[in-house]
């Protein structure tokens, strides 16, 4: 699978987006390593805080499936530039990715930006910074 057809699972699943008050649609897709492709879009809600992000929606779907080891992930939204994750999904893709994992992002005219899980997220907070030892 090519990079575009990756970026074509996550403009897919953008039109099943719930964003009843926003009405920005994201959608996501995640390859693990053996091959499978889990989608995500973003879902809405009154209480802001509890909205979840297509990136995290498609990352949990895989992991609630038994995958835990990733490839690429792609994420598109009708932006001006290729749409980056928020912080929250950078975390989330941080303790789930390779800093090699390669992030695609794109907007509605397809124009795609490479980055690796380090370029996107340098110098993360990992588990080891949770050591209680000095």
């Amino acid at each position: 699978m090519n990079k575009h057809d990756l970026v074509q699972k996550a403009a897919e699943a953008m039109q099943k987006a719930y964003v009843p008050y926003s009405n920005f649609s994201v959608g996501a897709a995640v390859m693990t390593s053996s091959g499978h492709i889990y989608t995500g879009c973003n879902i809405e809600n009154a209480a802001y805080p509890v909205t979840c992000c297509a990136e995290r929606v498609a990352i949990f779907k895989a992991i609630s499936e038994g995958f835990t080891d990733f490839k690429q992930l792609a994420v598109i939204a009708n932006t001006e530039r290729p749409v980056p994750p928020c912080g929250s999904c950078r975390q989330v893709m941080s303790e789930f990715f390779a800093p090699e994992t390669e992030i695609l992002l794109a907007n509605g005219n397809k124009d795609v930006t490479a980055l690796k899980m380090e370029e996107l997220l340098p110098y993360s907070f990992e588990a080891n910074d949770m050591s209680h030892e000095t």
